[in-house]
């Protein structure tokens, strides 16, 4: 299979056009409809030389994620439900801040990416892994997962014609090519890594991606304003840290003690909280940036009061703030979401340690927002279907 366009490097594509004899501008119009133009195909670039594009189109494909199902939660959180080239299936999920003040539309929309088909880590509360690991995502399927929430945002503004999915969570209805979009406006201006799969373990396909997504010529999304979450891959933690961009880190914690880890972390029983604690300070040391503890909260397993000093020892040791997650429950998993006074409690508890700490409303809780969840019900209905 040939190469995607946008797995290509802009030094890659550079040497390729010039030794095209290409002049230079051609490459900066290129990568204006690939990336702030968000192109979907080669007739989209107009400006480009017929015999050019037609030899770009025999050198490398041109793919985004095609949309299946959009489902939009109360919250004003979207869940997409991409299928990618070879028929894989991923998520990613759109979250708006919280409206501004006198009430006007929040201005900031995180997008929650995912790195893999599946996930071979199986924490135990988590459906991306319930089918195994199928495969990495290129670099391309990773980036495209922002310049295909923004082109349906563009149809959603009226910049188009395609239906892009129904909003109440039907199939979309394949149609022509989306037209290109009129303007290069940012829709997606955060990014988390915390989707389907552990991005650590796709570490140069990634990094790859968001070296993009970063990019001036590419996203032009701030490296501060992109987090990589991790369930304590220690090497590439390490790795991170040593990197020049200013990418930011999340640990999904889930437990402040080995013994509650393990249960529900498997990863725990090879890097143990000394090992990632020590790579998370390497990561502080390096960059002198603040990380974030993520701490799903689960009844019965880790929001009983005596797990929230230890939480709040780590997290004063690593000068990090944390984020609290009522658990999103899924079908066929054991767990369930703690009452609304637990959590409350759990948080008040962590606070008053002198720890930064905030307890996340719903977001997307009603539209099955837990990572693989839409996939995984979407692949067992196709395969009953077969």
């Amino acid at each position: 299979m040939l190469p995607d366009i946008r797995s290509q490097t802009r030094e890659s594509l550079a040497d390729k056009f010039a030794a095209w004899g290409q002049p230079a501008y051609r490459l900066e119009q290129l990568l204006g409809w690939l990336y702030p133009r968000r192109a979907a195909s080669w007739d989209e670039m107009k400006n480009l030389p017929k015999a050019l594009r037609d030899r770009l189109a025999e050198a490398y494909p041109i793919t985004l994620p095609q949309l299946v199902v959009k489902q939009g939660a109360r919250d004003a959180t979207q869940k997409f439900l991409w299928r990618l080239a070879d028929g894989a299936l991923i998520e990613s999920v759109l979250i708006p801040a919280n409206p501004a003040l006198y009430g006007e539309a929040s201005d900031r929309h995180t997008l929650c990416i995912s790195t893999q088909v599946g996930c071979a880590y199986g924490c135990r509360f988590c459906a991306s892994g319930l089918d195994g690991w199928k495969r990495n995502l290129l670099p391309h399927e990773i980036s495209g997962q922002v310049l295909a929430v923004e082109r349906w945002n563009d149809l959603a503004a009226g910049h188009g014609t395609e239906d892009a999915g129904s909003a109440s969570g039907g199939p979309a209805v394949p149609r022509s090519p989306l037209p290109a979009p009129r303007s290069a406006e940012r829709l997606v201006n955060n990014i988390v890594v915390m989707g389907m799969g552990e991005p650590m373990a796709n570490y140069d396909n990634l990094m790859s991606a968001l070296r993009t997504l970063n990019a001036s010529w590419g996203g032009g999304i701030g490296a501060r304003k992109i987090t990589i979450s991790t369930s304590g891959v220690v090497p590439r933690i390490r790795d991170l840290g040593d990197d020049p961009l200013q990418f930011r880190l999340a640990i999904s914690l889930h437990g402040a003690t080995d013994e509650v880890r393990e249960k529900i972390m498997p990863i725990n029983r090879k890097y143990p909280l000394k090992e990632l604690t020590a790579a998370c300070e390497h990561y502080v040391e390096r960059k002198g940036k603040m990380i974030t503890l993520e701490y799903i909260l689960i009844a019965g397993v880790n929001d009983a009061k005596d797990q929230t000093g230890p939480l709040a020892a780590l997290a004063r040791r690593l000068h990090a703030k944390v984020n609290l997650i009522p658990y999103n429950t899924v079908e066929g998993l054991p767990w369930a979401r703690p009452t609304e006074d637990v959590c409350e409690a759990f948080a008040a508890s962590v606070q008053k340690e002198g720890v930064t700490a905030t307890l996340r409303r719903e977001k997307g809780h009603d539209i099955d927002a837990a990572c693989g969840q839409l996939r995984l019900k979407t692949e067992r209905s196709e395969g009953q279907a077969i």
